[in-house]
């Protein structure tokens, strides 16, 4: 079965105002450029978003934030965003903060069909504030329910015709458990070959998990925070 469309624009034509998305990525690495791009041109509004962080002010989910086209951000860490702060403050945007091993867990959940896991993290806290606590062998955990996301967006490095994925490094973060838990799984990537070109070994993501497919162009794969060492004393 051939999963390749054309671009991006048709890879994201459905989704629609009101739609609960997963965004593959940790900061900037690893994140689906294009489709966030395709997005912002189509101006798809009352989004929930599922991302590790929330971009920066001019890139990643910041541009959809700016075209205030997020209802709701589900997050682990969104200290780089200025905009997110601003909308935060002011109510105008809806927020889960969640421990970073507990939005991997409810992504893991999602893609295995489990409604739910239990879990130590947040035990105690404001997380754990409305949840349900159970007791194992003497120690709380938290219940906490599986995603559920209408797409689940990621970008790999390369992948095939069949939807077969290949993250590279560290960018493979969260785009493996992502593209496991959508409904609907969008992959972009750097490479596209024919099925069978790759490597069974070296596969990621099986392609039974990944609807559509496309090559992505343009990538910028911008770093949050370039630092570089001082160069060495010149006599």
């Amino acid at each position: 079965m051939n999963k390749v469309v054309a671009h991006a624009d048709a890879a994201i034509h459905d989704i629609a105002d009101g739609a609960t998305l997963m965004l593959g990525g940790f900061g900037l690495c690893g994140i689906p450029e294009n489709c966030i791009a395709a997005l912002v041109k189509k101006g798809t509004k009352q989004l929930t978003c599922i991302s590790n962080n929330a971009g920066v002010d001019d890139f990643g989910i910041g541009l959809m934030l700016q075209q205030k086209q997020v209802k709701k951000m589900i997050s682990s860490y969104v200290g780089e965003n200025a905009e997110f702060e601003r909308q935060l403050l002011s109510g105008e945007l809806e927020v889960e903060l969640i421990p970073q091993g507990t939005l991997a867990t409810r992504c893991m959940a999602a893609g295995y069909g489990m409604p739910a896991v239990y879990t130590p993290a947040g035990v105690g806290t404001e997380v754990a504030d409305g949840k349900e606590t159970r007791n194992f062998n003497g120690k709380d955990y938290l219940l906490e329910y599986a995603f559920d996301a209408d797409f689940a967006i990621v970008k790999a490095w390369k992948g095939d015709t069949m939807g077969n994925l290949i993250f590279k490094d560290t960018a493979r973060n969260f785009n493996p458990l992502m593209a496991m838990a959508g409904k609907i799984t969008i992959a972009e990537v750097e490479v596209l070959v024919e099925a069978g070109e790759l490597e069974p070994n070296e596969i990621h993501t099986p392609g039974i998990y990944v609807h559509r497919i496309f090559k992505g162009m343009n990538y910028e794969k911008r770093i949050e925070q370039r630092t570089v060492r001082k160069a060495p004393y010149a006599a």
